[in-house]
């Protein structure tokens, strides 16, 4: 008898493969194989070519239980020294996030726990954020730098956020975010900061090969649109995809801007307005939402999803997990809070947090259950695709798969 030739199958599955444009593309009784990594059928029990036990060194029957496409965090600052509890605190009193980033805190005092901790100090503090993701259900995870805001604590980052991958063997996009604050030593010098940014920071980390893409703070407390359009230059002389944070506490005009570059994502997007949604529907750029910000940040400024829906922008989830406005640690919270906040449906959630996450960081090989894909899976302690933003915190992943491993 031959030996078996898939690495593992799961039988008994209800499947969600989002494999078409709409629709959760359920497969009742369904079965999943996957071999070096990648998967290799997809179906029914009923149309598997042979005993299973023929066919996958590893057999599970799951019982029903619900299997999706592992899910994608699309915007996150992962990597970071310390906490901002004392910022949580203060805004519960009265301040806003611009009185405390100008009273020295917000992004600036990331900055200096950041500078002085070492690389090993900072993988450290970073890999239970990790794990608590993954735990969740996340098999890929963007991680932006953007807390060191000098040429060496930028590749810090960087190379942190490398390692997490390495460490916990998960999928990890790299983000070069050096335009995200103004740094002390550039204090009344944002100009200046920025040909610092464009001609030292980015293209000592382009030569290393540090980051998958670009982003910038367009706002009135981060850089201008003419800065950040310096930022987009730089970035596309060396090659990199943008993205950018647009439209989050008023309107400049970056989500435009974002979609005259063909960046992959604009995100956030409280304040973008019609002209904006159809510039991004043109150039395909995807509409990140970040609803744990919006919720930390108490903002009453909704994103125009009917607009966005009518359009027909992507619409990606994502955490924003960061130490100021966003300490979430949960892909599966913000999908329900962007059904209960932004009144996505329990289909968008997914999709935002599946399909659509993937094309806001260029990836075409995960975010659905196809042939070909990585097979990046989760089988949930639940039958039914709806209760993933259903529930309100709990562990419903009962295993996760990552490139066949796990």
């Amino acid at each position: 008898m031959s030996k078996p030739d898939w690495d593992g199958l799961l039988l008994d599955a209800r499947l969600a493969t989002l494999a078409e444009a709409s629709g959760y593309g359920l497969i009742e009784r369904g079965a999943i194989a996957w071999k070096d990594g990648r998967i290799v059928f997809v179906g029914t029990m009923a149309d598997l070519p042979g005993p299973p036990t023929a066919l996958a060194a590893h057999v599970e029957t799951v019982d029903g239980a619900l299997v999706t496409p592992g899910l994608i965090d699309c915007h996150t600052h992962l990597v970071f020294a310390g906490d901002r509890a004392a910022e949580f605190e203060m805004r519960l009193q009265g301040a806003s996030y611009e009185d405390i980033a100008r009273a020295g805190g917000g992004i600036v005092s990331s900055v200096r726990a950041v500078r002085a901790a070492s690389e090993d100090e900072l993988l450290a503090q970073s890999l239970p954020r990790a794990r608590a993701l993954l735990r969740d259900g996340v098999t890929t995870v963007e991680i932006k730098s953007g807390y060191g805001l000098d040429v060496d604590s930028e590749r810090k980052m960087l190379r942190v956020a490398r390692r997490i991958g390495d460490e916990l063997g998960i999928g990890v996009r790299t983000t070069f975010l050096g335009a995200h604050a103004l740094p002390p030593e550039f204090a009344g010098r944002s100009d200046d900061y920025i040909e610092h940014v464009c001609h030292d920071m980015l293209p000592a980390i382009a030569r290393e090969g540090l980051a998958d893409a670009v982003d910038a703070f367009c706002e009135g407390i981060g850089f201008s649109i003419d800065q950040t359009r310096r930022v987009f230059d730089a970035a596309k002389a060396h090659g990199l995809r943008v993205k950018l944070h647009a439209e989050q506490l008023s309107h400049l005009g970056g989500a435009s801007l974002a979609a005259q570059h063909h960046a992959l994502s604009a995100d956030h997007l409280e304040w973008i307005d019609e002209t904006d949604v159809r510039a991004m529907a043109a150039a395909g750029t995807v509409a990140v939402l970040l609803p744990g910000a919006f919720v930390c940040l108490r903002e009453t400024k909704l994103p125009p999803i009917a607009s966005l829906r009518a359009h027909g922008v992507a619409m990606a989830v994502a955490t924003d997990c960061n130490p100021g406005t966003s300490p979430l640690l949960s892909l599966r919270l913000a999908m329900a809070l962007a059904c209960a906040q932004f009144r996505l449906t329990p289909e968008e959630a997914l999709r935002g947090a599946t399909v659509n996450a993937a094309r806001a960081l260029g990836l075409q090989d995960r975010g659905r259950l196809a042939t070909g894909l990585r097979a990046d899976l989760v089988v949930w302690e639940t039958g039914e695709p709806a209760a993933l933003s259903y529930w309100l915190g709990g562990a419903p992943a009962r295993r996760v798969v990552v490139a066949g491993a796990g």
